[in-house]
């Protein structure tokens, strides 16, 4: 018993006497809790087949941070003047008196005018400048556009913009004050202001951007079409989209607005597909419609198609080393009889030009020349040797018409009189 008492015997069995008062008793002490990380949710392993809900769905999903700001792009560097001020004064006069340059309608390019060097590969295209007759831009593979100031007495090259981070497939001026609209291969087309060297939009997409067309009736209006054969309606005001034509076309190679804006034309590589019915198709604009696919059916690519300034045709340059032309109006017949064929496409990205008057067709061609075609009779009327490998593209002056520049694949820019 005695062995039991004291096992479970405690002080104060023992211990009868009161003891002192010691205080106060002090408040329990907190439990310590370690500052552990909070614990992530595992990420869910989804089956085939099965239904996912949404609170799944958001713990899968990474959280959200907030966008951050667009850094300000820095302004290109001003490499020469874009004023008309130091042109020589004959061109100065002709270029402000339209009616001298309407007088020499009859007359052909025939020599090299001015030569222009900066790309340093192929350039994809040129165009002049509506507003500014005597700016031509170009756009290139080696990721940038040059301004030109074509008959300047001082430095040519006006501006050098390299915003995108890919080779630019084309670039337009905007109808109204001093801008350029240019897409490429880094997914994106991008607003330019060349007179403060600034980029001012950026419209993004989930595809290579390979062509744009300014709207030729609402200047906040451009399409854009790309390698994934999507081709939409923006809107510059707002930098969204407005429309969308769908129809599982290969990638775009060219657009182009009807005389009238009520439709465009697309044509699209459908090699990969082996539906030629449907490289060229005839949209309309409003209702987003085909209407009519089965304009050109041979088997051959178009990568470039343009309207007649007056008249309602159209044409498409074929690989097949002719352009072929077409009736703009239902039901977009192709005319079997006539077409312009002398030139060489080979595979390039080869481009044509009607003239002012749309009495005289120009085409670029793989052996490096420029040919200029009678529009009604198609025959050909000149040929000028410009380049060493193939032209690219031609572009009537919009106020001279003896004045046509070109683009090589070899990066130069020249201008001929």
């Amino acid at each position: 018993m005695d062995l039991l008492y004291k096992a479970y015997s405690t002080p104060s069995d023992e211990d009868d006497e009161p003891q002192p008062d010691a205080g106060p008793t002090p408040p329990p002490l907190k439990r310590f809790k370690p500052q552990y990380p909070p614990a992530l949710p595992k990420p869910y392993t989804f089956i085939p087949g099965r239904y996912i809900s949404k609170r799944e769905r958001s713990l899968s999903s990474p959280a959200l941070s907030p966008p951050l700001p667009t850094p300000a792009a820095a302004a290109s560097p001003v490499m020469g003047s874009i004023s008309d001020s130091d042109l020589p004064r004959d061109i100065l006069s002709s270029l402000r008196n339209q009616a001298k340059g309407c007088s020499q309608l009859g007359r052909m390019s025939e020599r090299l005018s001015v030569d222009l060097q900066s790309h340093k590969k192929s350039v994809n295209t040129i165009q002049w400048s509506p507003t500014h007759a005597h700016l031509l831009a170009s756009a290139g593979m080696d990721q940038t556009i040059c301004i030109w100031n074509v008959w300047s007495r001082d430095q040519k090259k006006a501006r050098e913009f390299s915003y995108h981070n890919a080779a630019v497939k084309d670039v337009k001026w905007l109808q109204q004050g001093l801008s350029v609209l240019s897409c490429g291969y880094d997914r994106s087309s991008r607003l330019i202001d060349v007179e403060k060297g600034l980029q001012t939009q950026i419209f993004t997409e989930d595809q290579v951007v390979a062509v744009i067309k300014l709207h030729p009736d609402n200047s906040n209006l451009f399409l854009s079409g790309g390698s994934n054969g999507r081709l939409r309606l923006w809107d510059i005001r707002t930098g969204k989209v407005v429309h969308e034509y769908i129809r599982g076309l290969g990638p775009i190679l060219d657009i182009e607005f009807t005389v009238n804006a009520k439709q465009f034309i697309s044509s699209s590589d459908v090699s990969g597909s082996n539906m030629s019915e449907n490289s060229i198709v005839v949209w309309d604009v409003s209702r987003q419609v085909p209407l009519s696919n089965q304009v050109y059916v041979e088997a051959y690519t178009c990568p470039c198609v343009r309207c007649h300034p007056s008249d309602p045709f159209f044409v498409a340059q074929s690989n097949g080393n002719y352009i072929a032309i077409f009736s703009s109006c239902p039901p977009f017949k192709l005319d079997k009889y006539k077409r312009y064929e002398n030139h060489g496409v080979s595979g390039f990205p080869i481009k044509c030009n009607f003239s002012l008057d749309g009495e005289k067709l120009a085409s670029g061609s793989s052996d490096g020349c420029i040919y200029f075609y009678d529009y009604r009779s198609s025959e050909l009327v000149q040929k000028i040797k410009a380049y060493e490998e193939a032209c690219i593209d031609v572009a009537f002056h919009p106020l001279l018409p003896n004045v046509i520049a070109a683009c090589s694949w070899d990066g130069a820019v020249s201008v001929f009189e």
